[in-house]
Order: structure tokens, then sequence, then C-alpha cells
């Protein structure tokens, strides 16, 4: 089994690379669609987020306030290790469950926003950054997510610089062009890490 870590900055087009190494037939780890399920209503991280972070984080029918947690925690490091003390576990324990069901012979890609901020390129075999200009990044968040542009720069402030993503990378996906150009991209990084497997 290969394991690859997947990362980017906020819209790197990390989720595009993904989708697109699952065509080629990798098994596709989603930390994000993880750390979702692990705080939805009922589960013993919402209950844990709420006595942290108080009810103001819920919405009205009792779901996480994800861009309410989001204004609290990306500009305050301690209140973002925090609620990180709360996740990571949770999304680590399901992500081993997730593995066990892999083949032996799987290119199992695991999609981790902060890979490199918390350090967890050791995991895997193989470390695939999605880079784009920064400027970039910025307007596809703020057109794509509706976010207004000092929030966008604030998570951007909060992950780690496209320098230090990029000196951790065995493979970096340049996601600045076209779909067309990307999906060329992509092959390429699917040939090399199917030769690895």
């Amino acid at each position: 089994m290969l394991r690859v870590g997947l990362t980017g900055g906020i819209g790197s087009g990390k989720s595009a690379v993904a989708e697109r190494l699952a065509r080629h037939g990798a098994l596709v780890i989603d930390a994000d669609r993880i750390a979702r399920e692990v705080v939805e209503p009922g589960t013993s991280g919402l209950e844990e987020i709420v006595a942290e972070f108080g009810e103001d984080v819920l919405t009205g029918d009792g779901r996480l306030d994800r861009p309410k947690l989001g204004r609290i925690v990306f500009s305050d490091s301690a209140r973002l290790a925090k609620l990180n003390a709360i996740v990571h576990p949770r999304v680590g324990r399901r992500t081993e469950e997730l593995m066990a069901g892999a083949s032996s012979d799987a290119v199992v890609v695991y999609d981790v926003p902060l890979l490199v901020e918390n350090d967890l390129g050791g995991l895997y075999d193989v470390v695939v950054v999605v880079d784009v200009p920064e400027e970039e990044q910025v307007a596809r968040v703020v057109r794509d997510r509706g976010m207004d542009e000092e929030q966008v720069r604030a998570r951007i402030r909060a992950q780690a610089t496209r320098e230090r993503r990029r000196a951790k990378a065995d493979v970096v996906v340049d996601n600045s062009g076209t779909p067309e150009e990307l999906d060329r991209r992509v092959a390429e990084v699917w040939e090399h890490l199917s030769k690895r497997a």
C-alpha cells in the first residue's frame, strides 16, 4: 500500500486534485469530510466544542456554525490549538477505521489540509503539495466560498507558507492553470504514484 499525503493551502484546488486522483483509482480519505462527521449533532466532538467555546458556536438547529467558530480560532492560535486537540484525535481514529478496509496494493491518498502545519509528512510515503500563488488563493475563496478577503488572508496566515509547504513536498502540483492543464499534471502524478506502488 502506498500512503500519499495530499495537501495545499486554502483555495489551492486540493479537492480538485483529490477528485482526479480518485478517478484514476486512488482511495481518497478526506480529512475535512471526516472532521465534519466527528462534530455532527449528537457526537461527543460537538459536545466538547460547545463545552470549550460556548453555545454561540451553534446554529439555530444545533449544528456547528463553522464560519463563526472559524472567526474565533483563526485569529487566536491558542484557541485554534484547543479546537485541534478536540477534532484531530477523532479524525485520526476514523481514518484508521477507513484504512482497515483498503487492499494491500492500494494507492491511498489522504487529503490533509494541515499536513505541514502538524508535521505529518513522516506518516506518508509521498507528500503531494497543490500550489498556487497567494493572490489566486484569495480570489478563488472570495469567489467560490463567499468569504471576505480579510477572513481568507487570516486563514492563509494561520497556515504554513507556500515556501514551507513546497519544501516538504515530494511532488508539487501547480494548479494555477486551466482545468485541462491540471488534468494532464494529475495524470503524470498518478503514473508516478502507480509506479511507486
